[in-house]
């Protein structure tokens, strides 16, 4: 079995997942750096829930992700004893080539779905004005993750399986102040971009999240009766999560906003993001206009510049390694994706083309293209 130490720097998603799959693949030593904790406020691996689906138009990479990481969230779900995972279903609803092609890669994954009319839509979900859309795709093993208590699950499992958490700010520049390790991995999430302006190209994106309050005593908007959903239609696209452990019903805009600095901007929710949420939701769930705000966030992307992830070695330091580029979508990635960059890392398997940090060079191509 492969041994070594490895220091990755970022507790959410992609840096926690990763350090676990180095203790499991035989790391002998693992720790684990973060500034504010897994799965923190100012990460993008923060707020409450993430979508996961395996509906990613024509591109098979992610669908074949997706139906890699599903069981991988079970397992550890009941490894740990702890809810990650909601089966709520997830419905994808748009109208053209996207939602053919996605469900060709579903079919190929062998990932569960059924191809849904607007006039069975209407008969399964009454709750939502299906107006100009013409179909769906419903995928029944889809639904939402439990984000921020997901990211926690995974630092305490570092720890029981033998790796190390340490709260401390990492300097790049100096990654030795955290430790002599054989490699390191940067996982730096929003902060990526800042920590790598010449390299990993990764922006920080402003993306504002409001959480509805449904009427008394309805039920039609949690988990048991509705499902996750993405709203393809448009533009612009929508997306939303209900129940949220009865924190209310979820909507936000899936665009990306003004750049942002991550560790200093106010999180204060906008007049002008929150009109275009009360707007759509009004049209597209009506017994929700003027529905009050309960909870809301400020969260982030962190875009990479073709939307795709990174994952791979620094091409001046040959023991560092960067891992991120989720875009807005690379959440329900984490646990293969931390399988794939722990593979990467301990030189089992070769860096990835289609994530490799050359396809940015002068403006290359290469990536996988439209990941939503």
């Amino acid at each position: 079995m492969p041994t070594g130490s490895v220091i990755v720097v970022g507790a959410g998603a992609f840096g926690g997942w990763t350090a676990l799959a180095l203790l499991r693949a035989g790391c002998r030593r693992v720790k684990l750096v973060d500034a504010w904790g897994p799965g923190n406020s100012r990460s993008s691996s923060g707020d409450e829930t993430r979508v996961i689906r395996g509906c990613y138009g024509p591109n098979a990479v992610y669908t074949q992700m997706v139906a890699r990481a599903l069981p991988m969230w079970r397992e550890n779900e009941q490894r740990w004893g702890v809810r990650l995972l909601e089966p709520a279903g997830a419905l994808w609803m748009g109208n053209g080539a996207y939602e053919r092609a996605a469900m060709r890669c579903l079919r190929e994954a062998e990932l569960p779905f059924e191809e849904v009319s607007a006039a069975e839509g209407r008969a399964r979900w009454p709750q939502m004005n299906w107006d100009g859309i013409e179909g769906a795709v419903y995928e029944p093993e889809g639904g939402f993750l439990y984000a921020r208590r997901a990211c926690e699950a995974v630092m305490r499992a570092v720890v029981a399986e033998g790796g190390e958490y340490v709260q401390q700010q990492a300097d790049v520049t100096s990654l030795a102040a955290l430790g002599e390790a054989d490699h390191y991995v940067i996982a730096g999430g929003p902060w990526l971009g800042a920590m790598f302006p010449d390299i990993a190209r990764v922006t920080a994106t402003r993306q504002e999240v409001f959480y509805f309050g449904t009427p008394a005593g309805d039920a039609r908007f949690d988990e048991r009766h509705f499902p996750a959903w993405v709203d393809n239609s448009g533009p612009p696209r929508f997306y939303g999560i209900p129940g949220n452990e009865w924190r209310g019903f979820k909507a936000a805009m899936d665009v990306p906003g003004v750049p942002l600095d991550p560790s200093l901007v106010d999180r204060t929710p906008s007049p002008a993001a929150l009109e275009q949420a009360r707007e759509f939701l009004a049209r597209r769930f009506p017994a929700l206009a003027g529905a009050p705000v309960v909870e809301h966030r400020v969260c982030q992307y962190e875009m990479s510049p073709d939307g795709d992830l990174i994952v791979d070695r620094h091409p001046r330091r040959a023991n560092v390694w960067l891992v991120g580029g989720g875009s807005g979508h690379g959440f329900k990635l984490g646990p293969a994706l931390g399988e794939m960059a722990a593979q990467m890392v301990l030189s089992l398997d070769a860096v990835r083309a289609e994530f490799g940090l050359a396809r940015f060079a002068d403006g290359a191509g290469g990536g996988v293209g439209e990941r939503k």
